[in-house]
């Protein structure tokens, strides 16, 4: 069987050498000059391996491969930058990818960190719980599931929305994957990101003439997108001159590129997302009613994590298996009881976004072993929702209040003070409920209930 690697760079020459380097090793090699054509060939081809720049115009490459793994993408990545620091290692490292490489270097170098992630990883387990990298088995995850599984078989045009964090882009691909369409192209916008005076060349495409520096006619992200998905994240940042361009191509299902007259027929599906209130930006007047009921034909609305605690442990299993595997040892990267208690408690106000980060630093913190309490955040160990209440809640039963309670004396090194801390609840109340479960005090542990109150 061929090996296939795609190398994403815009620098045309450096993208060829590698390329042909690639070649002669034996590689069947395919080439992106972007992100977004490195998405349009993942939908084609499964990929061994890729190559990515670390600075791309557009999506530069430490958020391509974040968006990879969102969607559940597992292809190993090697990161290839000509302005590396150890901080930009790092980074790189933390967001998903396997390794990093700094130019220029060696071609003996390269092909052998090329030979070394080409070796055998483990396939992704893929269950009702974790379809489409859609993780959970809460209510309000599986009323997701239900609502992609009705939706995407159809045409229709779909509207997700939610907090920033919660992977409104994980959902678009798999309407995406899941549809009639899964054989075309999946191409993602982010209108923020994109300047307001670019956005419409960026979408429709341009000729040449068009404006100042518009050398060759251009296509643009409609046409890319043409037989597959176009997925315009961030709607709600859109001007009004282009959400009025937009209105038309889904209502006459044709683009005319940014200073040409004729229009051109485009067939594709459009996925939105926001996470800001357009009700209140219609009521402003900063977006169009007419283009909101085009857009929000089907919704999908997905929950905070905060609101789908139930689905922490298998979204922590799954995160630390996905980091495990780049380490190489998957079993030796696990998730004390104790910190898992203080993860489920915590708020995460940037959702699964947070969540990916904060088990990264974790990780890294616990030398890819036992992720225990002292390793997570500082947010997560002290911003967690009972101690901002200041009031405690008991796990479900005894023995599980007993075992939370015996996992704050021994994360506390026997400090009562310390492990009424961790619990939330006040150093006598801990006291009195020790005693309560016939848990008396060790050596180290007699601290007078009375003292510090």
């Amino acid at each position: 069987m061929t090996t296939r690697l795609m190398v994403v760079d815009d620098d045309r020459a450096f993208r060829f050498s590698t390329a042909a380097l690639l070649r002669a090793e034996g590689y069947h090699v395919d080439e992106a000059e972007h992100a977004e054509q490195a998405r349009q060939l993942l939908q084609q081809q499964a990929y061994q391996l890729m190559l990515v720049d670390f600075r791309m115009p557009g999506l530069d490459g430490v958020r391509f491969v974040e968006s990879l793994r969102l969607w559940g993408e597992r292809v190993p990545v090697l990161m290839i930058s000509g302005f590396g620091t150890i901080d930009t290692a790092v980074h790189a490292l933390r967001t998903g990818t396997d390794d990093y490489l700094q130019k220029p270097f060696e071609p003996e170098v390269l092909l052998a960190r090329v030979s070394e992630l080409l070796s055998e990883r483990p396939p992704a387990v893929v269950s009702a719980d974790n379809a489409h990298g859609i993780i959970g088995r809460s209510t309000a995850i599986r009323t997701v599931r239900d609502a992609l599984a009705r939706v995407a078989p159809t045409e229709a045009t779909v509207m997700i929305s939610g907090e920033t964090g919660t992977g409104k882009e994980l959902v678009a691909m798999a309407v995406h994957r899941s549809s009639l369409r899964a054989k075309g192209p999946f191409v993602a916008v982010n209108c923020a990101a994109i300047a307001e005076g670019v956005l419409e060349s960026e979408l429709f495409g341009h000729v040449r003439g068009a404006f100042t520096g518009a050398t060759r006619d251009r296509a643009g992200f409609f046409e890319a997108a043409a037989g597959g998905t176009i997925f315009l994240d961030e709607i709600g940042e859109m001007s009004v001159t282009t959400q009025q361009r937009l209105l038309r191509v889904l209502q006459e299902r044709e683009v005319t590129r940014v200073g040409d007259t004729r229009p051109m027929a485009v067939d594709v599906r459009v996925v939105a997302a926001t996470h800001r209130d357009l009700a209140a930006l219609i009521a402003d007047g900063r977006f169009r009613e007419d283009l909101y009921y085009r857009l929000n034909v089907f919704p999908i609305v997905l929950p905070p994590l905060r609101e789908r605690r139930e689905d922490l442990p298998l979204l922590v299993d799954a995160l630390l298996s996905t980091i495990g595997e780049r380490t190489g040892d998957r079993a030796a990267l696990t998730c004390s009881s104790f910190a898992l208690r203080l993860i489920r408690k915590y708020r995460w106000p940037g959702n699964v976004r947070e969540l990916i980060s904060a088990l990264e630093q974790a990780a890294i913190n616990s030398g890819f072993g036992r992720i225990e309490a002292q390793h997570l955040p500082a947010a997560v160990r002290e911003g967690s929702e009972t101690q901002s209440e200041g009031r405690y809640r008991a796990p479900r039963g005894l023995d599980d209040e007993r075992g939370a309670i015996a996992a704050a004396l021994e994360q506390s090194g026997g400090t009562l003070s310390r492990a009424a801390q961790l619990l939330g609840m006040g150093r006598t109340t801990l006291w009195r409920k020790m005693r309560a479960l016939g848990m008396e005090p060790r050596e180290g542990e007699q601290e007078s209930p009375a003292a510090g109150q």
